[in-house]
């Protein structure tokens, strides 16, 4: 049952964090097993910063503007990890927008792992390649803009179309609606006007060959575009961020 139980969680870090599964089994050969983990961990972390971009993977910025990650927690759990172009496209897309919308703060989500190009990066089906980015929205209070804040904590799962939908329900899906959860939310809304704009910015970009985005959410912002798509009714809902690739 041990051996099951440290099996089962050397494969959930592995999944989560792709490094985390080697620390924990490293962990193993030593009585202070959380703390070795941790040290373990840390020094994987490290390792990762450095050889990744000589194989062809770089991190976004944890920290800083006007291109960050949405939460700290994405770098921890080394999902920040893209190619040094489509990284490229992130920073210009966030400098421009603040050229045209002074102040704004643009959130990355979900990147990638630092290595291998067939891990999927978990629950998304796509991310295994360094060269899909998911991008958080932007939001707006009583105030107005509300720079570097998502409504969701980590930036997903807070839907802006209610059970507006052109998908009917079917088994085997990710498109998880988890209506329990929508009311949990701060009251914020989307800032339409940065947020087309953005989407507008990875249309218009070269480097860019698909822009994912629910159609009814992309028709209430104005967007249109051959490089806009419907990801499918099978697949994550894309009215909770914007989803590019390369």
């Amino acid at each position: 049952m041990r051996i099951a139980l440290h099996a089962l969680l050397i494969l959930a870090l592995t999944l989560l964090t792709q490094l985390g599964g080697i620390a924990w089994l490293l962990a193993l050969r030593f009585r202070h097993r959380l703390l070795t983990f941790g040290l373990a961990y840390a020094i994987l972390w490290s390792l990762a910063l450095l050889i990744a971009p000589v194989m062809g993977r770089t991190p976004l910025p944890c920290f800083g503007e006007p291109l960050r990650m949405q939460s700290p927690a994405y770098c921890v759990l080394m999902r920040n990890y893209v190619s040094p172009e489509l990284a490229a496209v992130a920073r210009d897309a966030a400098t421009q927008m603040t050229v045209t919308h002074p102040g704004t703060v643009t959130l990355a989500l979900d990147g990638g792992f630092p290595f291998l190009d067939r891990m999927p990066l978990l629950p998304h089906l796509s991310h295994s390649d360094g060269k899909k980015l998911d991008f958080a929205f932007y939001y707006q209070g009583d105030g107005g803009y509300l720079p570097g804040q998502t409504r969701s904590p980590i930036g997903y799962w807070a839907f802006e179309l209610g059970d507006e939908t052109t998908c009917r329900p079917v088994w085997l899906t990710g498109r998880w609606n988890l209506r329990w959860l929508q009311s949990v939310w701060p009251d914020r809304t989307l800032e339409p006007n940065r947020t087309a704009a953005l989407t507008r910015l990875f249309l218009a970009d070269a480097r860019v060959s698909k822009v994912f985005l629910e159609p009814p959410l992309a028709t209430q912002l104005g967007l249109v575009g051959s490089k806009l798509r419907f990801q499918g009714c099978r697949a994550a809902r894309h009215d909770d961020h914007i989803h590019i690739q390369l």
